[in-house]
């Protein structure tokens, strides 16, 4: 076996849930294979670079093993070299007040406290 289709690739290694998933991400441009823009039906073979862009977060693959069924999530990750750099670190953010639900609409003075918690 030399080659397998990209949107077989990506559904056996779980990059995504189902293969008409997979088909998809490939019509919709997620997929690029090598720098170029992924038909459903292009082929891979070991060594090429596969980029997937799914839920913003694009993911980089190097093809290290041909598959064409899917497997379990360890022979999966034995068949990916994940290149994908690590997401950035998370803001923190100061916590919104909550008011309990029932409590009707803010007063004047609620809001000013509101909005002085804010800082505004």
């Amino acid at each position: 076996m030399a080659s397998v289709r990209v949107d077989s690739w990506i559904w056996a290694v779980r990059v995504v849930k189902t293969r008409s998933a997979g088909t998809a991400a490939c019509k919709a441009g997620h997929v690029s294979v090598n720098g170029d823009r992924a038909k459903p039906a292009q082929t891979v073979r070991e060594g090429d670079e596969v980029r997937v862009r799914l839920h913003g977060v694009e993911r980089i693959l190097i093809v290290k093993q041909l598959l064409t069924k899917r497997v379990g999530a360890p022979q999966a990750a034995l068949a990916v070299d994940d290149r994908t750099p690590p997401p950035p670190p998370r803001e923190e953010r100061p916590a919104v007040p909550v008011r309990d639900p029932g409590t009707g609409r803010p007063t004047k003075r609620d809001r000013r406290e509101l909005e002085q918690l804010r800082g505004y």
